[in-house]
């Protein structure tokens, strides 16, 4: 991907420092946190609203609206890579990310509109605005600091904080909120549905202040962001808002079929490994082994993913059908708060790994990437674990587990990622070729695209092994059972070779 001028410019001495840091950070970590507040408010309400809204609330509805969640989220993070080279060699960073919030905004507020033809639109509006907006907006930090300057990992830890934080509160205020107004047990679909709506409706709200305070935040940017030389007339924002409008009608066709973007999300990742191998072969044998051990790791995200993303999915009727929330003083745990279990965990334990990960580093014990990527299978795995053993021997005379068991699931899935996601992330500038950093960090963002698909395809396996009652005691204990056999046998697959993987990364650990 092409890097603008004003990224490789010194920063030193341009903006004044608030709370040490360069002060754009803050007006950046504000949208993000709007950002994401919408994204996580709306995410969690998707699958249970198309059951509600579309099948009148009948369980039947469980595996087609898994598979649209599945497309959702894989066309999310594939549209990304379009968004990138958008910002890079015609919008700038700043109007791509204005015109990403002003698509999402508009794509939340079709979705109230009860019409399954006008959802799955404004579904796609939201896809194209997200892939927009979400890889253009971080890459400004990298503007505001100085090369060599030490607060840079800082500045993109407070950046990621604000993403948390916002992924955190958005389920508990819609959830509440949804509750509220209609979602609750036993309700009638009508009055179910109402209330998702009204949640749909408090994530646009999010999404409208994300866009607003940048918009009238993003002169404290001053040229970082901006258009490339020779873009800057309005022209060439419009004919991207235009092209962008041509291709929600493809996502939307996209969406309808799971199985067809998965063969084409593959398509896209087998010729992206292709060329990887074509130039890594070009570059002499280290970097040939440099990137077969990224192949062998992309394919490890793809599984992970795969699992990781049932929350909204499988998971999520879990919470809502199949999970005693009935707390003290009759008050019921609302059923997207489980969203929330997850950012929180990595909020409190982030810094709690990364300290255990530096005492083992200075006792060079700290455990290779390769290694990392195992534990993060495992520690997944012992998450679906404990729902196994729960559906298996906790059920109680209403047909429902424990809530701490859905919540201990979240918890070790949050665990896992923090050894997976993150590191992908590194390893990637790491041992990518040189000059083809872009074209790798979008290898691995179509393989978690490719995992997301597949997370969207076994939640409806397993929906649809309940026949017309949906997800059920038996379909959950079977497809979370052969879930964690899965992992756990792919997570010491990758301990076991480990080693031979590191040594492919030359050095790079």
């Amino acid at each position: 991907m092409a890097v603008p001028n004003d990224f490789v410019q010194p920063a030193s001495g341009r903006f004044r420092d608030v709370f040490g840091h360069p002060r754009p950070l803050w007006m950046l970590f504000l949208t993000e946190f709007w950002e994401r507040f919408c994204f996580y408010g709306m995410r969690w309400m998707l699958t249970l609203y198309i059951v509600t809204e579309f099948f009148g609330g009948d369980a039947q509805g469980q595996a087609p609206a898994s598979r649209i969640y599945g497309a959702f989220l894989a066309l999310i993070f594939a549209t990304a890579i379009l968004g990138g080279y958008a910002a890079d060699r015609i919008l700038g960073y700043q109007r791509s990310v204005l015109l990403g919030a002003a698509f999402i905004a508009a794509g939340l507020f079709t979705l109230l509109v009860p019409d399954q033809t006008v959802f799955m639109i404004g579904l796609s509006i939201i896809i194209i605005g997200n892939g927009l907006f979400k890889p253009n907006i971080a890459t400004m930090i990298g503007g505001l600091y100085a090369p060599g300057d030490a607060r840079r990992d800082r500045g993109f830890t407070v950046f990621y904080t604000g993403v948390n934080v916002g992924a955190f509160l958005a389920p508990l205020v819609t959830g509440y909120v949804a509750a509220k107004f209609g979602f609750v047990d036993f309700a009638e679909p009508s009055a179910r549905a109402q209330g998702l709506r009204i949640g749909f409706a408090v994530s646009g709200v999010g999404m409208l202040l994300s866009c607003f305070w940048f918009f009238f935040g993003r002169r404290e940017l001053g040229p970082i962001g901006r258009p490339p030389p020779g873009r800057e007339d309005r022209r060439h924002a419009l004919a991207v808002a235009g092209a962008a409008l041509v291709l929600v009608p493809i996502v939307y066709l996209l969406l309808q079929n799971n199985a067809w973007l998965i063969l084409l999300l593959a398509a896209l990742l087998a010729l992206c490994f292709l060329g990887l191998i074509r130039v890594g072969i070009g570059q002499g044998p280290v970097q040939r082994d440099r990137v077969v051990a990224l192949l062998v790791l992309f394919l490890v995200n793809v599984l992970f993913f795969m699992f990781f993303e049932q929350g909204g999915a499988s998971l999520n009727f879990l919470a809502d059908h199949l999970t005693d929330r009935k707390m003290s003083a009759g008050w019921e745990f609302p059923t997207g708060w489980f969203q929330s279990v997850g950012p929180l965990a990595v909020i409190l334990l982030a810094p709690v790994i990364a300290v255990a990960w530096g005492r083992l580093a200075r006792r060079n014990r700290e455990p290779s990437i390769p290694q990392k990527f195992g534990l993060g299978l495992i520690f997944t795995a012992l998450g679906f674990l404990v729902l196994a053993h729960a559906l298996g021997h906790l059920v109680n005379d209403q047909g429902l587990v424990p809530i701490w068991a859905l919540a201990a699931c979240y918890l070790f899935k949050t665990i896992g990622e923090l050894h997976l996601a993150p590191i992908g992330l590194s390893m990637v500038t790491q041992l990518a070729p040189p000059r083809m950093i872009g074209v790798t960090m979008g290898a691995w963002f179509l393989s978690v695209s490719i995992g997301d698909s597949l997370a969207g395809w076994f939640a409806a396996r397993i929906s649809a092994a309940g026949g017309k009652a949906g997800l059920t005691v038996a379909s959950a204990l079977g497809g979370f059972t052969l879930s964690f056999w899965l992992l756990l046998g792919a997570g010491f697959f990758v301990l076991l070779v480990a080693p031979l993987i590191s040594k492919l990364m030359h050095g790079v650990n």
